[in-house]
């Protein structure tokens, strides 16, 4: 996410979500984790609400671990500057969490890798001492270093192969990579997701948090899933587009068809891709009018595909009610049989950054979502805190 502010059901688990996403919307009290006025319109197929879990939050923060840097040839103390925007699989009773760590020496500022931890509870943690995913002496060294590997998120095949996308950082393009692995631990590195199509013609554009639409199994699986055909996966942070892949490894982004309009005006980095069909755009004079960003993996259900996404505000074209600048998160609702088309959006936020730990740190006012989980009959929904910690909210 702060790479942006440097450079400007399976058929099994439907019963269970018409129970979880049904026609009976629970009662909404205002709570920390949700705004009363996120109820204006009627959104009984969003997975609300959450409640943070003040009690324990933040439930990660910058550690001491060390790490032998390939490239640094040295040992550094990988994740001492910050740590956010985790992924999470659940794998039978345990949780793992793959999250992003900084370290203070890398520029342009600190290198990011991606480390991993377990729990048994989903709040309390144990971490590897060493990263899984990090710049290395490997093909996509030019990609990842010195900014490192970003922001995962990460589904599973039908086999049980995870897939990873993050988001790789030299210091002046993100681009968005992918990864697999058969047990979180070792990963391959894959290469940007977009090299290929068009003949490359994307491949240095600004691109990142691809979020694939998936089936939530009621043991936690999050199993990446067809439709018509295709993978379908959401990514962007300005607007949110769409791309299409047969293997989960290769993807073709969407563009506009011959005399389509962009829903809205360009900017930003919409300019230097003006062919892409926007999906989730943003909107003037709310909480997500400057840029909108795919939150955690996004969820298959009967009613459709339930896409929660972050957004950045702009008090002079957006919400004056929040503070320039607030990463705030909301949901959305795209129609399962054309993933390119929108049948509800909610009109407010769900999650804002209220606490000390959200509103002060590497980048203040930031709640920023990334990873969702069904775990011990409950949804843990984990996320960032002001570019710097990690906390998590639930919903029964």
């Amino acid at each position: 996410m702060n790479c942006l502010q440097r450079l400007l059901l399976p058929c099994c688990a439907l019963f269970f979500f018409i129970q979880i996403l049904g026609c009976n919307e629970p009662v909404r009290e205002k709570t920390a984790a949700q705004d009363s006025t996120s109820t204006k319109k009627n959104d009984d197929w969003a997975l609300i609400p959450f409640t943070k879990i003040d009690s324990v939050n933040p439930i990660l923060q910058p550690g001491k671990g060390e790490f032998f840097c390939p490239l640094q040839k040295r040992k550094v103390l990988w994740e001492e500057k910050d740590v956010f925007n985790p992924a999470i699989v659940v794998r039978g009773d345990t949780l793992y969490m793959l999250y992003r760590a900084q370290d203070k020496i890398g520029k342009p500022d600190g290198t990011s890798r991606i480390g991993l931890a377990e729990s048994t509870d989903g709040i309390h943690f144990i971490r590897n001492n060493e990263p899984v995913l990090f710049p290395d002496n490997d093909s996509e060294k030019k990609y990842e270093w010195q900014g490192g590997c970003e922001d995962p998120r990460i589904v599973e095949d039908e086999k049980g192969t995870y897939y990873m996308t993050y988001t790789a950082f030299e210091g002046k393009t993100a681009r968005l990579l992918v990864a697999t692995s058969n047990d979180l631990k070792k990963w391959t590195k894959h290469g940007p997701v977009f090299a290929k199509a068009y003949n490359g013609k994307y491949l240095d554009k600004w691109s990142k948090s691809g979020s694939i639409v998936s089936s939530y199994t009621p043991e936690g699986k999050i199993i990446a899933t067809k439709i018509n055909g295709k993978y379908w996966m959401y990514w962007g942070d300005q607007n949110i587009w769409v791309a299409t892949s047969d293997d989960l490894i290769n993807w073709t982004p969407v563009e506009m068809q011959a005399g389509e309009k962009a829903p809205i005006e360009l900017k930003g980095i919409s300019l230097t891709m003006p062919d892409l069909k926007i999906v989730v755009p943003t909107r003037s004079k709310k909480f997500d009018s400057d840029l909108v960003e795919s939150g955690p993996p996004a969820m298959l259900t009967e009613k459709g595909i339930v896409l929660i996404f972050n957004s950045r505000n702009i008090v002079s074209i957006g919400d004056s009610s929040l503070p320039n600048g607030t990463y705030a998160a909301s949901q959305v609702l795209i129609d399962k049989n054309d993933p390119t088309k929108i049948i509800e959006r909610m009109d407010h936020f769900f999650m804002k950054p209220d606490k000390p730990y959200e509103m002060t740190g590497q980048v203040n006012n930031v709640c920023f979502l990334e990873g969702l989980a069904r775990f011990k009959n409950k949804w843990f929904l984990y996320y960032g805190t002001a570019d710097s910690k990690i906390a998590v909210a639930n919903h029964e």
